[in-house]
Parts: structure tokens; sequence; C-alpha cells
């Protein structure tokens, strides 16, 4: 135990605090090579500092405890792949808010921002797989990526051109500090069936949708310019947006289309 660290002398090493430490030793982020069995006092080896210092740097730009310990276990490249990617996601975030601040500045002022264009197409009736969660903001992605590679994919027999898209239901509003209903939704052509998943009828109907490209995607302008166009035609509508993705997002250029967002007209 003499070439161990007291959990002081680590955290002043480190950059970090006591408090922080035994954080990231519940979260098994960061634990001690020992604990004193009787007293509970927490010894670390010097050769931690390294992934001490990592943790450091990856907090002061903000990444989720969880993401950190992702990244510290990957190899370099790996590593690096995974952070490039978290900070494209802050990037898409602070541009969605400069646009959400300008957009509140425009009103202020009495400025007309711009809205998307609105189109209007009709459905036909389709059976649906869905798969429901409470769910933030924040824990959407980890929800309905591994869903959407799948059954986006050949796996499931599913109806052509638009009508066979999966998308998400929204049924409220949500954010990292709030959460609420989000359903899964994939069209399905014949007799199949998932564990945990529902069938679900879906009438035939209309639906209007803006489409809206990577660069905006953060952002509330999709459903100000929906609140928008069916007030100015005074046309009411069922208030839970389907998100139909059209690519993959990570894949995508800033300008291309990523999704789609519709409301069913009554």
């Amino acid at each position: 135990m003499t070439d161990l660290l007291t959990i002081g002398a680590f955290a002043r090493l480190a950059r970090l605090s006591p408090k922080a430490l035994r954080l990231y030793d519940e979260t098994n982020l960061l634990p001690p090579v020992r604990v004193d069995p009787d007293t509970g006092y927490r010894w670390y080896s010097p050769d931690q500092l390294d992934r001490a210092r990592r943790v450091v740097q990856l907090r002061r730009i903000e990444m989720p405890l969880p993401r950190i310990r992702t990244v510290l276990d990957l190899p370099p490249e790996a590593a690096a792949a995974e952070v490039r990617a978290y900070w494209e996601e802050q990037e898409r975030e602070w541009r969605a808010k400069q646009e959400l601040a300008g957009f509140f500045l425009d009103r202020l002022a009495g400025k007309e921002t711009p809205m998307y264009d609105v189109s209007v197409r009709e459905m036909p009736a389709r059976t649906l797989l869905v798969a429901s969660e409470q769910l933030t903001a924040d824990r959407i992605g980890e929800f309905a990526a591994p869903l959407f590679a799948f059954f986006g994919g050949p796996a499931v027999p599913r109806p052509s051109g638009d009508a066979g898209r999966p998308f998400l239901r929204y049924h409220g509003e949500i954010g990292n500090d709030s959460d609420g209903l989000v359903e899964f939704c994939c069209p399905i052509d014949g007799d199949v069936s998932f564990p945990e998943m529902t069938l679900s009828a879906d009438a035939a109907g209309r639906e209007a949708y803006v489409t809206v490209a990577k660069a905006n995607m953060m952002t509330a302008l999709g459903a100000e310019s929906l609140h928008r166009w069916l007030t100015g035609h005074d046309v009411r509508a069922d208030w839970k947006p389907r998100q139909i993705f059209l690519c993959d997002p990570g894949q995508a250029g800033l300008d291309d289309p990523v999704f789609e967002l519709a409301v069913r007209l009554r």
C-alpha cells in the first residue's frame, strides 16, 4: 500500500475534488484500487491519474458520465470517433439554440421568421408494430437508433413508399428534464410479430408535413411551421407529431433532408 495515494492526495494531483472521486467510484467510472474494509477509506494508484485527467477533460466539454465511461474503455481510434460524434451533436444543439433565440428575438422585434413549406398527402390504412417508452429528450437516440437500424432494413416486410417508413410518435412535450410517451412505429405488410411490440391500426387519412435538414433538426421551427399553417388554413390536427426519418443523420450533410415532421389532419 506504500505506493498508493490517499483520496486527498490523488484528488489534488488529478485536479478533482474528493466528492467527485466518490461519485466516479459509485458510477464505476474511476473506482479506487483499494477500499479499507474497516474504515471505507479509498486508495488510488498513480497509474490511474491518466484516466482521471481524461475524465476532467471530457467533463469540461460537458460529456455525461456514462458516455465518458464508454469513451475511456475504447481503443484510441474508436474513442476519438466517439468524442468527435459527441462534439458534432453539441454543435448541432448550439446552432439549434441560436436559431431558437433568433426566432424569439425576431418575434419580440415584430419581424417575420421564415417558416418551412408545408405539404399535405394522403396516407393509406396500415398496421403498425409499436414499441413505447417514457423518455426524456436525451434518451430518444438510445431508444430509437437500434429500432430504426433493424426495422428500417429489409428484415421486416413493409408497405412501399412513404407509407412504409418507420417513425416516432410523440404524445406530449418532452425535454432533458421532463419525460413523455414516445412510440416507435413500424408499418408492416403481412403477418408479422415481434416480442415486446404491440400491433396497432393506423387509419387512412391526410397528414400535413414539413421536411427538415440536418442543420435544423434540433430546432422548433418545424413544429412552429405546422402550427402556423394549421392556424392560417383553419384546419385541426391530432397533435401527436410523427418524426419520419429519411436517412441516418450521422451520414447526412448539413443541408441534406433528415426527417419529416407530420401531423394527422382531422
